[in-house]
C-alpha cells in the first residue's frame, strides 16, 4: 500500500494518519521488547545460540575493527590537529585538551560508532522468513518465538556489542592521540593530561557517557529489527528502496544525543 504524507492528505483524513503511526511505532517497542527480553533471557544461549552469537560479534565488531579504527584515527587526528593549532593561535591553549574530550570522546565518537554499525549491520536483518503470511496489530503472538531468539537475538546482541566496543576503543585511540598532539612524546605531561580528563569525566558525565554509549547499541540492535518484523510494513520493507526502520532510528539517536546534551549543559 501506498503511504502518503501530510501534504499529499485531507485535514480530514490526518487524524487516522497519526493513529497508524502511533499504532506503528507501538508495534515497534512492542517488538523490541520482546527481543531485549530474550536476549537478558539465559535460555537464550544454549550451545548453539552461543556460537550463532560469537560469529555474529566476530562479522560485526572483530572484522571492521582494524580499519574503522584506522579511519576513525586518522579523522580525529585531523580535527585535533585543527582544535589545538586553533586554540594556541588565539591563545587558549589550556582549553584545547578539554574541548577535544568533550567534542570528540564524549560526543562524536559514540555517534559515528551507532552510525557506522546501523549502516553496516543493524539495518541488514532479513524477517521474511519470521512473519507469518499477515500479521495484524492485534495478534502480535502469531510472530514465531522460537526464530526470533535462534536468527534475530543473535544478531541483537552482536549490533549492541559492535557500538559499544567501537565506540571504546576509539575513545581510547583519541585519548591517546590528544596527549600526542598537546604534550608530545614526553612523559612530563601525564600529571596535567590526567587532571584535565578526570575534571571533564566527573561521575555524572562518566555515568551519562555509558549509558548515552548502550542507548545508543541498544537502539541500532533493536529499532531496525523491530522495523522489519513490525506489521503490515515488513513485507514492503524487503522491496523497499529506503532499509527499514532508518528514519525511525536517525531520529531516536538524535533524541539521545539531545537530551544527554540537555543533561550535561543544561
Amino acid at each position: 500500500m501506498r503511504k502518503h504524507s501530510f501534504l499529499t492528505t485531507k485535514p480530514e483524513a490526518w487524524g487516522k494518519m497519526l493513529l497508524d503511526l502511533g499504532l506503528s511505532w507501538w508495534s515497534m517497542f512492542y517488538l523490541g521488547a520482546i527481543a531485549l527480553v530474550m536476549a537478558l533471557s539465559p535460555s537464550s544461549y544454549y550451545r548453539a545460540n552461543r556460537a550463532v552469537t560469537s560469529r555474529y560479534i566476530y562479522t560485526s565488531t572483530w572484522q571492521v575493527l582494524p580499519w574503522f579504527t584506522m579511519l576513525s584515527a586518522l579523522v580525529c587526528q585531523v580535527i585535533i590537529h585543527i582544535v589545538v593549532v586553533t586554540a594556541i593561535s588565539y591563545g587558549l591553549s589550556q582549553y584545547a585538551l578539554e574541548m577535544v574530550v568533550r567534542v570528540l570522546v564524549l560526543e562524536l565518537i559514540p555517534l559515528s560508532a551507532a552510525l557506522f554499525v546501523a549502516l553496516r549491520s543493524g539495518l541488514a536483518f532479513d524477517a521474511s522468513t519470521a512473519l507469518p503470511s499477515r500479521v495484524e496489530p492485534d495478534n502480535l503472538s502469531r510472530i514465531d518465538i522460537k526464530r526470533l531468539r535462534n536468527e534475530f537475538v543473535p544478531q541483537v546482541i552482536a549490533s549492541a556489542f559492535a557500538v559499544i566496543s567501537l565506540a571504546m576503543i576509539s575513545s581510547v585511540i583519541v585519548l591517546i592521540l590528544a596527549y600526542i598532539n598537546v604534550y608530545g612524546f614526553l612523559p612530563w605531561g601525564l600529571v596535567d593530561y590526567t587532571r584535565t580528563v578526570g575534571r571533564v569525566f566527573d561521575p555524572i558525565v562518566t555515568i551519562g557517557f555509558a549509558l548515552k554509549t548502550l542507548l545508543f547499541g541498544l537502539s541500532v540492535a533493536v529499532i531496525p529489527m523491530a522495523a522489519l518484523l513490525e506489521p503490515s510494513h515488513g513485507r514492503q520493507a524487503l522491496v523497499s528502496t529506503v532499509q527499514p526502520g532508518a528514519i525511525r532510528l536517525l531520529i531516536v539517536l538524535l533524541l539521545i544525543e539531545a537530551g544527554s546534551l540537555a543533561f550535561k549543559y543544561s
